[in-house]
């Protein structure tokens, strides 16, 4: 089940094309994440999925409404956060967070406000204006305003950026608790591959307003059939590199008994193989295969 759909959405800025006819949906409970290098597109997504920006063409739909007609509906049951949005600066963190669950006409939401601000370390700060926070603070504070409504849907604009790493953790764990116990859908941008490596289901990347690839994970990094091969061996290194230009591979030395081998993962049996039929004792194995960093690389200067 959908909960969002994004229809031929088009969006130009004078002649600039920011968005160009991207067509994708989000599911319920799934973690989509929207990513790609500065200037793609992400931003002018998401701001036009909040009401912000309107498209020039293409339709948006929550929940199998369409949402310029439906616009209250649908923002009472989504929230957002990013790292660089901001609060009012000379309010509080709690008059801040006050003013938004009032808004979302939230339950209990003192309570409701005191678990999450105690979830994220903020509790000493509550008192605290919003602009004498820290980057992180701020950071941290937009995340709990999210949450307050207990959304149905949540857009996460590198939410941890500015976070340092047991409070990023926190809010991984966190985004990761929302979806198994509430089955929360969550759309997700970050240029920390790691993250969407650890929590994404699936990843569309942008390249100038244009969607170039949408597949999971680890799909994607299949795309790449490139390998370094890192073998330490026990045999005189004359033997390894007369193999290894005899048979075209590239390759580096690292002192006498290691050498590291770019190379097709195919090719790795039988260039491990090759090495043992020549009389070299490979003493230790290391593979490292693509990631999605280097997918990521790869996409962004490919135009």
């Amino acid at each position: 089940m959908n909960v969002f759909e994004i229809k031929k959405l088009t969006k130009k800025f004078g002649r600039a094309l920011a968005v160009n006819n991207i067509s994708f949906a989000l599911k319920k409970g799934e973690i989509l994440g929207l990513l790609g290098p500065n200037g793609a597109g992400k931003t002018t997504t998401i701001q036009m999925l909040l009401g912000i920006t309107t498209p020039d063409s293409g339709q948006i739909l929550y929940f199998g409404k369409e949402f310029f007609s439906n616009k209250g509906d649908c923002l009472s049951r989504i929230n957002y956060a990013s790292a660089f949005n901001t609060l009012q600066g000379r309010e509080t963190v709690s008059e801040n967070l006050t003013i938004s669950a009032l808004l979302y006409e939230v339950t209990d939401y003192k309570k409701k406000i005191k678990e999450l601000v105690n979830y994220f370390g903020m509790s000493e700060l509550v008192n605290a204006r919003y602009n004498n926070l820290s980057s992180g603070e701020k950071t941290r504070t937009n995340l709990i305003k999210a949450l307050l409504n207990s959304p149905e849907i949540l857009l996460l604009d590198e939410p941890t950026a500015s976070l340092d790493p047991d409070i990023a953790d926190k809010t991984l764990q966190m985004i990761e608790k929302l979806r198994a116990d509430h089955k929360v859908s969550i759309l997700y941008t970050s240029h920390n591959m790691k993250e969407v490596d650890r929590i994404c289901d699936r990843v569309i990347f942008l390249n100038h307003g244009k969607i170039e690839a949408e597949d999971t994970p680890l799909n994607l990094t299949k795309r790449i059939d490139e390998a370094s091969l890192r073998l330490t061996y026990d045999a005189k290194q004359i033997l390894v590199k007369s193999y290894l230009e005899k048979n075209k591979h590239k390759y580096k030395f690292e002192g006498d008994d290691t050498v590291i081998i770019e190379t097709k993962e195919k090719h790795i049996a039988n260039i491990i193989f090759g090495l043992s039929g020549e009389n070299v004792w490979i003493t230790n194995i290391e593979i490292e295969k693509p990631t999605l960093e280097d997918v990521f690389i790869k996409i962004s200067r490919n135009k």
